[in-house]
């Protein structure tokens, strides 16, 4: 049984991007056909997503350029694929339990805010 890799990006609003990924264990054996449509249904047509609202890391450019206007706090859905690299999931979900996840968000809306606030610790 192979795993799943959840592929990532955050892009600025000057195209900058920086890539992220999270390797979920697949227990449920499911197809990656079947992982994309869940997850095309759940995000919006551009695969915006709010990620630590379905608790994988954020990957802000803030480590390597300074905060600017051009800064927001969506991240990208990329693509999924098959690994055998081992689960690296902070929360140990399988990528069903994931999916799931990332619907229910979805449903409840994702919640923007200002990354410039929230990096420079003002509130």
């Amino acid at each position: 049984m192979s795993n799943i890799k959840f592929h990532y990006l955050y892009r600025d609003g000057s195209n900058y991007k920086k890539w992220g990924d999270v390797v979920f264990s697949n227990i449920d054996n499911l197809s990656i056909g079947s992982i994309l449509k869940s997850l095309q249904e759940s995000l919006s047509d551009d695969g915006l997503f709010i990620a630590h609202q379905v608790r994988i890391p954020e990957v802000f450019l803030a480590s390597e350029y300074p905060l600017s206007e051009d800064d927001h706090c969506f991240h990208e859905f990329a693509d999924v694929e098959a690994t055998w690299a081992a689960p690296n999931d902070e929360c140990n979900r399988s990528i069903g339990e994931f999916v799931i996840e990332v619907g229910k968000e979805a449903e409840r809306g994702w919640r923007a805010f200002d990354p410039i606030e929230k990096l420079s610790g003002h509130r």
